[in-house]
């Protein structure tokens, strides 16, 4: 896996163009089973609306991506937002278009422009993240390596996920898959080589938020 911008929590967003209402919901998603029961939500919540349109992009790198203008004039909506989310670079993610139509045709440069608006709306309203794979590292060590270690995971940015004080200290390090070998490196030298390392063979998807790690299952 590689890492990928994607919604740790979804918002949204709404704008009024000619008094049709544009309401963007944003939703993060796993799979295409998934987003197409949000959809069906959507649709039934939204019942009275005249068009719910959406796109998705699936997969790290996005692989999979689809988009539906629900009645709208083909190319105006699905792919205004699909372009959107692709633009940011979001993976994983599920964008849902509902229009409540105000009477004023729009033509189809001001429909794109107001599915575009909304999905940018509604993506302003919901928490980026950006999710990474890396390893646990568990670092043992005497009272004198404490502060180096500490010293180490904030200059290479890595995260203390536990310490334990006993007779010697135990410490586990999330470090970023790239930077492992590195860390490592880092620890060594810092230490003289007076720490045991051991690098965990299963990898763990995170991401950071503020000073706080969030682990996912996947």
């Amino acid at each position: 896996m590689q890492s990928y911008v994607t919604i740790y929590q979804g918002g949204e967003g709404e704008v009024i163009e000619k008094k049709s209402r544009f309401i963007a919901q944003v939703f993060p998603v796993e799979t295409e089973e998934e987003a197409a029961g949000i959809i069906e939500e959507t649709k039934k919540k939204y019942w009275d609306a005249r068009h719910n349109c959406y796109a998705f992009v699936l997969g790290a790198g996005g692989e999979i991506s689809r988009c539906s203008d629900d009645g709208e004039p083909s190319g105006t909506a699905g792919r205004p937002i699909l372009e959107v989310i692709l633009g940011k670079g979001l993976r994983n993610v599920l964008v849902i278009v509902t229009r409540y139509f105000g009477g004023t045709l729009l033509g189809t440069g001001g429909l794109v422009r107001a599915y575009s608006a909304a999905t940018q709306a509604g993506i302003e309203a919901s928490q980026v993240i950006t999710k990474e794979v890396g390893y646990r590292l568990t670092v043992d060590t005497d009272y004198t390596g404490v502060g180096k270690l500490q010293y180490v995971a904030a200059q290479q940015h890595v995260g203390i996920l536990d310490t334990a004080y006993a007779e010697r200290v135990r410490m586990v390090l999330l470090a970023p898959e790239a930077l492992c070998d590195k860390v490592i490196q880092e620890i060594t030298e810092a230490t003289a080589g007076q720490t045991k390392i051991q690098k965990e063979e299963e990898q763990v998807y995170f991401s950071k938020i503020d000073k706080d790690i969030l682990l996912f299952d996947r």
